[in-house]
């Protein structure tokens, strides 16, 4: 990684974290706090708080900071925290990033600028203005599904020029783009799939890691599976991955968090509060999750 910011190991099985709310619609902070423990002590190599799962667009800046803060005053070190803050303006997303980085976030996750549609010169200028604002590694989020545009493999391969941009999210849902990106990639720059479906095919293709959806529910197995991929143990990455598949499909079966948060607390871990938007599932997500939990070995079958 070139620039200014200091090195970071961008590898493994991360979790894209939810965000705890209490009934009032407040952060809540010891339900947040357990959860970080509980993923670090199962093994996860990192966390990704204030991103999508972690509803990081409906986030105050005093919260956005009380959550990074929680996550990085709990994690102690022990893994790394990359916080989301990115946004569909550069001076908003500045702004963010300085705040995650007063609060001790080791990396940035900052998103495709969604709605504006940025050009390729555009695009550029907005990394580049972020990589340049703090000294922390900045990792781009390409997630066309969210921002409705597609960076593509030969403008993410122009970003991993800029100092300071130390990988890519790459969420495009194609194991070919990816591909591209890993066959030209330059040495030290960190490709992370954000599809967890595709997450062992992209590992074997040589991806370092995946950031999570279905590690919320199941760190271990997560961490284990992509752990298995990284060591080219493919009969047991293989064999996670087609017990996780389930899980990982009623994920999405309504817009993500709605059902990994529902998960959650079908499993005790959290309550189920979103911020509107977001509403509450359907009956079926809920009984679709109830099942694939059970199926994962993470909840108990009734008598």
């Amino acid at each position: 990684m070139s620039g200014g910011a200091r090195p970071i190991a961008l590898r493994g099985a991360m979790t894209a974290i939810v965000t705890p709310f209490r009934q009032d619609g407040g952060v809540d902070v010891p339900a947040l706090e357990r959860l970080v423990s509980w993923q670090i002590e199962s093994g996860i190599h990192g966390l990704v708080p204030c991103g999508t799962t972690g509803e990081g667009a409906t986030l105050r800046p005093d919260e956005h900071a009380l959550v990074i803060a929680t996550a990085v005053r709990v994690a102690r070190g022990r893994v790394p925290i990359v916080a989301g803050c990115g946004t569909n303006d550069t001076r908003t997303t500045i702004e963010g990033a300085k705040r995650a980085a007063e609060a001790g976030a080791d990396a940035l996750l900052v998103v495709t600028p969604y709605y504006n549609k940025p050009n390729r010169s555009g695009m550029i200028a907005h990394f580049s203005a972020v990589a340049d604002a703090v000294g922390l590694p900045v990792v781009p989020y390409n997630v066309p599904g969210r921002t409705g545009q597609n960076l593509g493999a030969e403008l993410i391969l122009r970003l991993a020029e800029i100092p300071g941009i130390a990988g890519v999210k790459e969420a495009a849902g194609s194991v070919e783009q990816i591909a591209a990106i890993l066959e030209a990639r330059p040495r030290g720059f960190a490709v992370l799939s954000g599809d967890d479906p595709l997450a062992v095919a992209q590992v074997a293709l040589g991806a370092d890691g995946v950031i999570s959806v279905v590690s919320n529910e199941a760190p271990a197995l997560t961490a284990e599976m992509i752990q298995a991929a990284l060591d080219g143990n493919f009969a047991r990455a293989r064999s996670i991955h087609f017990r996780l598949l389930p899980l990982m499909r009623a994920n999405f079966v309504e817009t993500n968090p709605v059902p990994v948060k529902t998960a959650l607390a079908i499993m005790g871990r959290v309550g189920e509060t979103l911020r509107p938007p977001l509403g509450p599932p359907e009956g079926a997500t809920r009984r679709a999750l109830e099942e694939a939990l059970r199926g994962a070995g993470l909840l108990e079958t009734p008598a």
